[in-house]
């Protein structure tokens, strides 16, 4: 793809609990915790105008975060109790092509964004960003991960997903199971079936083979891309994240 197409932050409430990166900074919501003295949902705008989107919208209800977003310039869409819930409604609002990403992004670099849409195969209804271990653990060794394990390596999620074209509409329920068994990719392959189940026990299955047989499976076509910058991987999930950032962002030239 050559066209940057909208994008679409996600900053909804956690449902039932407070957020312990929010509480641990005495914010009322974690994407208003500052790296830098700016707050996160603002950098990941930022990284994402800088790449060249215009239309961005975030979907938000704690109101401080809903504040912020209005006087960043952004569009609003009242969340849903899931991400894939708000995905759904920005998808509905946006349209195809639309990105998706997350408040806690804090280290999102324009040059990702352009990367990422530049590498997505062109028939693509679907794609992810994923960054192996080895391209991870070089970028930032002290950071800890949840690793996908597949036949060609082990694997972490970066946050940031193309919805490419009206078909994609059609997966995003699907994505919402996915998205719930991230930490438990056996579950994931067993949604493609027994024979894929099988490839995935025996250590045959790739994780881009993993993705197109599930896209095929629901009717579109999926793809992971590659990330090519370790950092992608790193979000704000737990306290120790965010001093990892901080110290990231305090020494790091800008990274690409």
């Amino acid at each position: 793809m050559s066209d940057l197409p909208s994008a679409l932050i996600l900053a909804g409430s956690r449902q039932g609990a407070q957020d312990p990166v929010a509480l641990a900074e005495g914010v009322a919501h974690k994407a208003l915790v500052e790296v830098a003295g700016v707050p996160l949902l603002a950098r990941v705008y930022a990284a994402l105008r800088a790449a060249g989107v215009e239309r961005i919208a975030v979907a938000a209800d704690a109101p401080d975060v809903v504040a912020l977003a209005q006087a960043l310039g952004a569009e609003l869409v009242p969340p849903e109790s899931g991400p894939s819930g708000s995905v759904e409604r920005g998808f509905a609002l946006l349209g195809a092509p639309m990105l998706v990403t997350t408040a806690d992004h804090a280290l999102l670099q324009p040059e990702w964004v352009e990367q990422f849409v530049a590498d997505s195969p062109t028939q693509a209804d679907v794609t992810v960003l994923l960054a192996r271990r080895d391209v991870v653990e070089s970028a930032v060794p002290d950071t800890r991960r949840t690793w996908l394990r597949f036949a060609d390596g082990q694997w972490s999620g970066c946050n940031l997903f193309l919805l490419a074209t009206p078909a994609a509409g059609g997966a995003i329920a699907t994505w919402r199971e996915v998205e719930a068994n991230r930490k438990r990719p056996w579950r994931i392959a067993a949604r493609l079936g027994p024979r894929v189940l099988w490839d995935y026990a025996r250590g045959k299955l790739t994780l881009g083979a993993a993705i197109a047989r599930l896209g095929r499976r629901i009717g579109i076509d999926a793809a992971a891309v590659p990330a090519r910058n370790g950092l992608a991987a790193v979000d704000v999930d737990k306290v120790d994240d965010l001093v990892l950032v901080r110290e990231l962002v305090t020494r790091a030239k800008p990274m690409g």
